[in-house]
């Protein structure tokens, strides 16, 4: 059956939720896999074509001499109709084959043969990652990119990350270390991955930005971040860890605004690639990265990770970082002020993000940005009044005291020393 994804309702925002969760077998499969959600709903493309569901496709190797499932998966990849294309169709036999081993009726690898040379590679330039560095409208999504991008630490892990992984001292350390166990990296510790860590390092841009980060996001929950947190959250309540699926699609939508093709994986490729021009040795490089490394059998010592963090620091740093001062003009740091001048005033992230879209189109100028933020609080303000307007004003601590024998009322003090003062009723 041809494959019409314009007229079919289940989409990768609810494949999991509409289809995969009323199969055990599906479910089981799921918890074992990395990328759930896109190969569920590769699987329920085949369910589709084959007209099958997934109980119905496990059957055809109820009997496992048979060759009924291998059959069907080569007659879907000789079919021409399908409506996929051939990357789509390459990813299909992936999933196929994974439901079918991880539900433990493997199928003969000869099947589902399928010719296909993935795009070539992309390595991000210095000059790409500051232009998504430029598309990153919060403290985490900027702490995100950088801190990727200095530590090669891959999508699931960043998940999963939490600041009890930063050795006790980070804020002190120029560049501060990370180390992180098998349970983690890739293939959990389990057969050829045993003893394998990663232990990696924040340049200075990135340990920078995630200071931010921590007050910010600690300011929005109202509390002191402990060991036991994942680093990386959502930015609304209930602030929930960002999710694998969820880490993919902020670096998506950072690609989709900056115009520039980028992923996890990406930065992984940046960073072994800054490292191998810094020259340091493959195997302390694997160690970054946190791939095996062979021979060893256990984890660096504390002397062993100081001499790594030093060729680091006095290698690496110089090919890794890729935000400095003549890359953000003056006009973008006017712009991020106001921005973070916003937040403290109580703009919600939405309504900022929105006017941020909104740059080129109907305003272009840090003083245009500002005055559209004025008047979004200015009419915040008169909701909240019943319709009576009220006023705000930014003003000097030396002119404080004026204001407030007038009645003016302290709303926050901004991070330069001045105070946003009221006169709401």
């Amino acid at each position: 059956m041809k494959i019409d994804k314009t007229k079919i309702d289940i989409k990768i925002t609810n494949v999991i939720e509409e289809w995969a969760s009323k199969f055990d077998s599906l479910k089981r499969w799921l918890t074992k896999i990395q990328k759930k959600r896109m190969s569920a709903l590769f699987l329920y493309h085949y369910c589709y074509w084959a007209e099958l569901n997934p109980d119905q496709l496990l059957a055809l190797k109820d009997d496992r001499s048979s060759t009924k499932a291998e059959e069907l998966l080569d007659t879907f990849v000789a079919d021409k109709d399908t409506g996929l294309t051939k990357s789509e169709k390459y990813n299909v036999v992936i999933s196929v084959k994974s439901f079918f081993k991880h539900n433990y009726r493997d199928l003969a690898r000869a099947s589902g043969a399928i010719e296909y040379t993935p795009k070539q590679q992309y390595k991000p330039t210095k000059e790409d990652l500051r232009k998504l560095y430029r598309q990153c409208y919060n403290p985490r999504d900027r702490s995100m990119l950088t801190l990727i991008c200095s530590t090669g630490i891959a999508k699931e892990t960043l998940s999963n990350l939490t600041w009890g992984h930063l050795e006790d001292d980070w804020q002190t350390k120029d560049t501060p270390h990370i180390s992180i166990g098998s349970e983690l990296l890739k293939g959990h510790g389990r057969g050829k991955y045993a003893g394998v860590q990663q232990e990696t390092f924040l340049t200075p841009e990135a340990k920078r930005d995630l200071i931010e980060y921590k007050e910010w996001i600690e300011k929005k929950m109202g509390r002191a971040l402990t060991k036991e947190d994942n680093i990386y959250v959502e930015v609304k309540e209930p602030f929930r860890p960002l999710s694998y699926d969820r880490v993919g699609g902020v670096f998506d939508e950072m690609a989709e605004r900056s115009g520039i093709p980028f992923s996890p994986h990406d930065a992984r490729r940046y960073v072994q690639t800054g490292l191998e021009e810094a020259r340091i040795p493959s195997n302390w490089a694997r160690k970054i990265r946190g791939r095996k490394v062979r021979g060893e059998e256990a984890p660096y010592s504390k002397p062993e990770i100081e001499k790594l963090r030093q060729f680091y620091r006095d290698e690496g740093v110089s090919k890794l970082q890729f935000v400095t001062v003549e890359a953000i003009s003056e006009e973008d740091r006017r712009i991020r002020a106001l921005v973070d001048n916003a937040r403290m005033l109580g703009v919600p992230e939405d309504q900022i993000e929105a006017l941020l879209n909104q740059r080129g189109k109907t305003w272009s100028k840090p003083s245009e940005l500002a005055y559209r933020m004025r008047a979004f609080t200015r009419k915040k303000e008169t909701e909240a009044n019943g319709g009576s307007m009220g006023c705000q004003k930014i003003v000097s601590e030396e002119e404080l005291a004026g204001y407030l024998a007038n009645g003016w009322r302290v709303q926050v003090v901004l991070p330069s020393g001045k105070v946003v003062i009221s006169n709401e009723r």
